[in-house]
């Protein structure tokens, strides 16, 4: 079953559940990070926000793409002191395609992705999983799908995750940074 998107062309990026994204590893240092994201382009790290007292220290880690005008980090990688690298974030513009089961997962618009993820699910006998939000996802609790508004149209920016020090899901792990991309796009 072949899938379309109306994204540009882009670099492509495997992920294994609890593994990693592309190059990047869960449980990463931040210097492992930068070293394996030297290929997509420059990095900048910086310290996150404490939001919450349970976490230890977090470090984000943006990925600039060679070659493309100043714009939004093409991939954001979280890093906590406690257990390394545990949230890839892919922009929805600028980020590598990453696929599940086939299923393009950056920069697609939310309600495309939810037919063709309910289809394949039909097709294959799987299940399909919503976040709070709403939006339709892969069945994987290491995919968490979040909103990025491009222009008028809410595009999908995929987390890839495992849990962080002392959090029991993903969701509870996503980094507080991650919030304001989930936006809805106004009348």
């Amino acid at each position: 079953m072949a899938f379309k998107t109306d994204v540009a062309e882009r670099d492509e990026w495997s992920y294994a559940p609890a593994v990693g994204v592309g190059p990047l590893r869960f449980g990463m240092t931040v210097a492992d990070v930068v070293e394996a994201a030297a290929a997509l382009g420059r990095t900048k790290v910086g310290e996150c926000a404490r939001d919450h007292a349970l976490f230890s220290p977090t470090w984000k880690v943006d990925v600039h793409r060679r070659g493309v005008a100043p714009s939004l980090p093409a991939v954001t990688a979280y890093v906590s002191r406690a257990v390394g690298l545990f949230c890839v974030a892919a922009d929805a513009v600028n980020a590598p395609q990453v696929t599940h089961n086939g299923i393009p997962l950056v920069g697609r618009d939310f309600s495309e992705l939810e037919r063709d993820t309910v289809a394949y699910a039909e097709a294959t006998d799987e299940y399909v999983r919503y976040t709070p939000e709403g939006y339709a996802g892969p069945d994987d609790p290491g995919v968490l799908l979040r909103g990025q508004l491009v222009g008028q149209v809410l595009r999908s920016r995929p987390l890839f995750m495992v849990t962080r020090d002392g959090a029991n899901t993903e969701w509870d792990s996503m980094p507080s940074e991650e919030y304001r991309f989930n936006v809805s796009p106004t009348a």
